[in-house]
């Protein structure tokens, strides 16, 4: 067989030997959801990477947003993120919460009596 026959054989080989290997490659890869919902507002990068359709990218974008705008006040915010479309937000929804905010000790009131002038 002439050079450029075999060379092409074997890159045909090789290839369909890669791609043949991709399916194994990402059979371990599947995402066990969490077992509770996660807190958008306390959960870390590797928390929400565990989210289904969640990759590095979307927890960035997740945490860069609470970080310039300040807590989640629902989880419907989601949807203001670049990247989140209606379908990921529906299929995230069961696996997200946002905790009420913890609620501050009122400052004591000043009173109505006149201050008086020190001396």
């Amino acid at each position: 067989m002439p050079l450029k026959v075999l060379r092409r054989l074997a890159f045909t080989f090789g290839l369909m030997v890669s791609l043949a290997c991709v399916p194994l490659a990402f059979a371990g890869s599947k995402k066990h959801p969490p077992a509770k919902p996660v807190d958008l507002n306390t959960a870390t990068a590797t928390e929400l990477e565990q989210l289904p359709g969640v990759g590095p990218v979307t927890a960035k974008a997740i945490l860069d947003f609470r970080a310039k705008s300040g807590p989640f006040r629902r989880v419907e915010d989601l949807l203001s993120l670049h990247g989140i479309s209606r379908s990921k937000f529906e299929k995230l929804r069961p696996w997200v919460t946002v905790a009420p905010a913890p609620r501050l000790p009122h400052p004591p009131r000043a009173s109505s009596a006149p201050h008086r002038e020190l001396k």
